[in-house]
Formats: C-alpha cells, structure tokens, sequence
C-alpha cells in the first residue's frame, strides 16, 4: 500500500514531499530518477497522464514525488527571481534549469559584493543557497562568478521574499583602458638584462589589464632629485609606476621622498601582502604613483597585482583598502626568505626515500631488496644519502615493507608507511612529506631503486637547497635526472600531485624558479625498472 505524501512541516499549501501510488501521481514532481521500460526518467520531470500509464503499464505500483502547494514557488522560477536582484552591471543570470542559475561576468574586470549580504541571504532559509568567488577576484568575461541553488523542488514565496529582499548586487567592475608609464631606477650593479626582463613582465601586466604601458621605459638614477624631477614631468593622465633599483624600506628613502619632493603625498608604505610587502603607494596631480615591490619583477601574482587591477577597474586604492588585504594575503606558491635574523646556516635539508612501489616491470622480484655489488639496491641508495653527511633519511615503505627494512638492516632511517602506495608514487611522496620534521628547509626525494648516484650529488643538492634555491634538478651533460631538491614553499603543490608523475607535473608550471646542477654523475639516470636495467648495472654499464 501507498504511503501518503508527508507534508514538510511548514504548513498546509507548502511542498509535500513522499511516496505515492503511481495511479495518484500527475501532476507531480519526479523526485528520483526512474527506469521506465529502459527509458530513463530525470528526477525533476513534471508526471503527465501518459507518463502515468506508461509507469503503470511497466509495473511500477509506487513512484517518490513532490507536489508543489499554492503557497510555494518552483525551484526554476524562484531560483531566476532571485538570481535577478543579484545580478548587477558586469554580471548576467543563466537560465534556470534544476533549481540552478549562475550569474556569469560579461567583462574582465574585479569582483565586486558584500559578504554580509551574501551571508544574510544565506541565513534566511537553508533551501536557498548563493555560493559566490571571493570579493575582488579577478575575473574574466564568461566566467562564473556566483551561482544560486534551490535545494528542494519549490520554497516558500514568504522565503524566497525575504531572501530577495535581504539581495544586494554583485557587480563585476570591468577594466577600462588606462595609460601607464614605467620608470626604473639605476645603480652601479645594475643590468641592461634586469631592465628589459622588468619592463618585459610590467608590459604583459598591463596590456592583460586591458591598458597601455608607454614603449620603452625611463631611467634615471637611484637618487630622490632625478626621480622628482621624473615624475612632475610625466603627463597628467598616466598612472605612474617605479621600479626601484633598491627596495624601498623606509618613509625616508629614495621613492618615498621624491613623491613628496614632486608635491604629491605617500599614501602606504607597506602591504600586509606576500610577496609584496615593499609596495609604495604614493598620490601626485590626483592619479595614483607606486613604487613596485621588487617581486614585481617576477610574473608570478603577487600585492603589486592587487593593486594594479583595482586601478585598472577605475576602483580608488587607500591606505585602509591596503591593510584590510591580510586576510587572504598571504599568496600560494611563494618563496619566502626567512626572518634577517636567521643564519645562512640554520634549517636542515633531508631526503625522502620513496621504497613503496611494487616493482611490476620486474616480475615476481622485489627490485629494491635485490642485490646489487653484495647488497641491496635500497642500501645504495641509503649508504650515499650518509656517506654525504646528510641525517638519517626518511625511507616511505609500502610493498614487502618488512623486507624492504630487513634489507637495510641497522641502518639509521625513519621508516613511515604509505597505505595506499598501490594508487601511485605521489601517496608514497605525500606519506614522506607530511613524516618530515618542522625544521627541514627542504627536502630531497630520492627514489629506491636509484643505487648509482652518488654521494657528491646528495651533498651539492642539499647545499644548492640550504642557500634557498626553490627547485633544484641535477644534469649530466645536459640531462636531468633524479633525485630532486624541493623546498619547503613547495610542499603543498608536491604533496597534491596524483598518479605516478611525481613531481614532474609541477616543473613546467616552476620553470621560472628551477635551478638545474650539473654534475659529473651518470648514476642520476638509472634507475632499476627492469632485469635487464639490474643486469645493465651489475655489469657496470653507464645509462649514458
């Protein structure tokens, strides 16, 4: 017997919702998606009396339904409503299917909405939901920026009111065409290849803005006068930019005073933003002035951009507007110094052994535990991580872990378990990562069946590494091989990479922050994956 629709405890007129004979249903709402005689049903689908004596001719005695009441509103039709009062200049609603509508940009521009409201909105009725990007990310025309979700078939119309009335407007402030100028400022150890490369990276931020950097770029030299002199003779339209051939510490160095000395004020000097905590943000003939953070150099993201793009939006920047951007400020994928006060001695590099995988190139063999020169192939590669006077490394066991320790015997190492190694080299590399101690500044993944590097190669990448190169690979003669350097700053990305790629996926992406080492080692390129790898080693021939 059929059970009776249960009403959602709102009151008469709302949705009901539950399981009906199939003989009461139309005029319903398909709650489950349902096989009928192999055509399959969508869940949402409105039962017609066809849809009925199809459902029934296929025996199908009961169906799961909504029934929207009078006093309710259906999901498509309140999700547009809604999504109407939320889109503002620079955004335009999708259609409505599901009880789903997003509102996309129509512009490159900023991202523009109170967080309180969307909040308010939120808080109204848990089957109205907005989910929105941050405030000020920087969009691209036909990006999603927000989307409106009805959980239920239909709400409340007092709801979807009070939701609407709590709305305000997202807006996407587009970028307007803007004129910039670039001043770079020179000392003795200055190099015509610095220049170029910065006036290279500030041109392709600019022209993505949607604006123009002048062609070519000033110099002057690093001095407060010749700089003033530069900045009361720039054209009143153009937004002014300083590339610093010193990184401005003080309200009393040398871009800081000549703003002031060419009549115009400092605004900021310092930006709860890393990188880019060196940013000057000065006033002069009402447009904005700003000494770029040395990282402005480089084109990875940093505060520089935030700044720039609220600009390029025609949005104001004030020194309050700065120091709210801590939260969120604290930019991925950044190599951070550390504090002045550290010696270049302190922090520690280590190795991460990874001895998990199941060696199926090799057969039934264990590659690691087979002997190569009277031990095993894993011994090699833990005897040259000490013999480079390196701590006793972390070795990532998974396959035949007892006999992977067994074969290292009373060697010094900490042993960690990857319990799910069979899924790829990256379980085994963020099982390692995550095992490392708080004061390793880096971390060098060798790989267990690489018994011919040797103990120089350890040394030279713990040494390219404690000197806080971000990404250290090594050579021979022009070939990269294994094991890498990772530091610290890292780690994240290294620790989400799937598969068995390691971390190769990553270094195309890094390419700017990699350091290759050449060394005179052709044990960097070979590894045991095969027999005849094992007999090519055993018989002492080089992988070059």
């Amino acid at each position: 017997m059929a059970r009776p629709i249960a009403a959602g405890g709102t009151g008469a007129g709302h949705l009901i919702f539950g399981r009906v004979a199939t003989v009461d249903a139309a005029g319903t709402v398909l709650a489950h998606a349902l096989l009928v005689d192999g055509d399959r049903w969508p869940k949402g689908r409105l039962l017609n009396d066809a849809d009925i004596a199809a459902a029934t001719a296929a025996g199908i005695a009961t169906i799961v339904v909504a029934r929207i009441g009078t006093d309710d509103v259906a999901e498509d039709a309140a999700a547009a409503k809604l999504a109407a009062t939320l889109a503002g200049p620079g955004a335009i609603a999708t259609a409505a299917a599901h009880g789903r509508t997003n509102l996309i940009a129509t512009a490159n521009g900023l991202l523009l909405l109170d967080p309180a409201a969307i909040d308010r909105v939120n808080a109204v009725d848990e089957s109205i939901t907005v989910g929105t990007l941050a405030p000020m990310t920087r969009v691209a025309a036909g990006d999603v920026v927000a989307t409106v979700k009805l959980i239920p078939f239909a709400v409340p119309v007092s709801a979807l009111d009070a939701t609407v009335a709590a709305a305000t407007p997202i807006v996407v402030a587009g970028f307007r065409p803007r004129r910039f100028r670039l001043l770079q400022t020179r000392l003795p150890a200055t190099s015509e290849k610095m220049l170029a490369r910065t006036d290279a990276v500030t041109r392709a931020r600019i022209i993505a803005l949607d604006s123009t950097l002048d062609f070519g770029w000033d110099e002057c030299d690093h001095e407060a006068d010749a700089l003033a002199a530069w900045l009361t003779a720039q054209p009143a339209d153009a937004i002014l930019l300083i590339a610093g051939a010193s990184a401005t510490a003080d309200r009393r160095d040398v871009i800081p005073t000549a703003i002031v000395a060419a009549g115009g004020a400092v605004e900021r000097l310092g930006m709860p933003v890393d990188p880019g905590n060196l940013l000057c943000l000065g006033v002069l003939g009402g447009r904005a002035v700003i000494g770029l953070p040395g990282c402005a150099r480089s084109p990875k993201r940093n505060g520089f951009d935030w700044v720039l793009e609220r600009l390029a939006a025609g949005i104001a920047v004030t020194s309050g507007d700065i120091a709210a951007m801590g939260v969120g400020g604290l930019l991925p994928e950044a190599e951070r110094p550390q504090p002045r006060a550290a010696s270049a001695q302190t922090g520690i590099v280590g190795v991460i052994v990874l001895a998990a995988g199941r060696s199926t190139r090799m057969g039934a063999a264990n590659k690691l535990i087979a002997d190569l020169d009277g031990k095993p192939v894993v011994a090699h590669v833990v005897d040259a991580i000490a013999a480079a006077g390196l701590p006793p490394p972390i070795v990532v066991v998974g396959h035949m872990a007892a006999a992977v320790r067994a074969a290292l015997g009373q060697r010094r190492a900490t042993y960690v378990t990857a319990p799910d190694f069979a899924e790829g080299m990256s379980r085994s590399l963020r099982t390692g990562l995550a095992a490392a101690p708080l004061d390793w500044r880096a971390a060098i993944i060798a790989l267990g069946d690489m018994p011919s590097v040797d103990a120089e190669t350890y040394a030279a990448l713990a040494a390219a590494a404690i000197d806080r190169v971000p990404v250290v690979i090594p050579t021979w003669h022009g070939k990269r091989g294994n094991p890498l350097a990772w530091s610290r700053a890292h780690w994240t990305e290294l620790s989400g990479v799937t598969g068995d790629g390691g971390g190769k996926v990553l270094l195309a992406a890094l390419s700017d922050r990699l350091v290759e080492l050449p060394v005179d080692d052709p044990g960097i390129l070979a590894d045991v994956d095969t027999p005849e790898a094992l007999a090519a080693l055993r018989r002492g021939v080089s992988p070059g």
